[in-house]
């Protein structure tokens, strides 16, 4: 294991820490939770945030995941790809095909109107810093709800800040875990 820029927490530290924070204990298990567990505060505003939208949210999970997938290939992000690669699949009902697609989701033809808003909100978020206005009308199109255009630009801004942690951080992924799944190809 490489270790990160900033020192982790050791395994049994970072448990403590999170156990006092009232965090689940398998988030003291990941690479990123055991360096953001320095910041007990942080990683606690951290955890809220992504467990809020992974978990309690109203945007749908397969969207968010593709949006997930699409931060963590387009900006780089092996750690952030790496992790939602499973997740997507085994928790958010995603198919192996619609994340690899996610890499040049413009020509793929996998994605409807939905999928494309989406992504394409993405995409403007992470060259711009923003949503433009006739992206952001064909996502409260075809989302219906402005609940969930709020988590579309909540779940960008979160997973955008997560790829940028692990990167400047150069957070290691956990032992054992193969780079770029399925087949070893690195984003941007």
């Amino acid at each position: 294991m490489t270790d990160s820029r900033v020192p982790m927490l050791g395994a049994d530290e970072a448990a403590a820490r999170a156990e006092e924070l009232g965090l689940p204990a398998q988030l003291a298990e990941l690479h990123i939770f055991r360096v953001l567990l320095r910041r007990p505060a942080a990683a606690k505003a951290m955890s809220d945030l992504l467990l809020a939208l992974l978990f309690r949210g109203v945007l749908d999970n397969r969207l968010r995941e593709l949006v997930i997938m699409r931060i963590g290939w387009s900006t780089g992000s092996d750690y952030e790809w790496t992790q939602h690669w499973s997740i997507a699949q085994e928790t958010f009902g995603c198919t192996p095909e619609e994340l690899l697609a996610v890499r040049e989701w413009r020509t793929s033809g996998l994605f409807g109107a939905r999928e494309q808003a989406v992504l394409a909100a993405t995409d403007e978020t992470l060259e711009t810093g923003g949503i433009a206005a006739a992206t952001f009308d064909r996502c409260r199109s075809a989302l219906g709800d402005d609940d969930a255009v709020l988590e579309l630009v909540l779940a960008i801004g979160a997973w955008r800040t997560i790829s940028q942690v692990t990167r400047s951080l150069a957070i290691p992924l956990e032992d054992g875990v193969a780079s770029w799944p399925p087949d070893g190809v690195a984003g941007a």
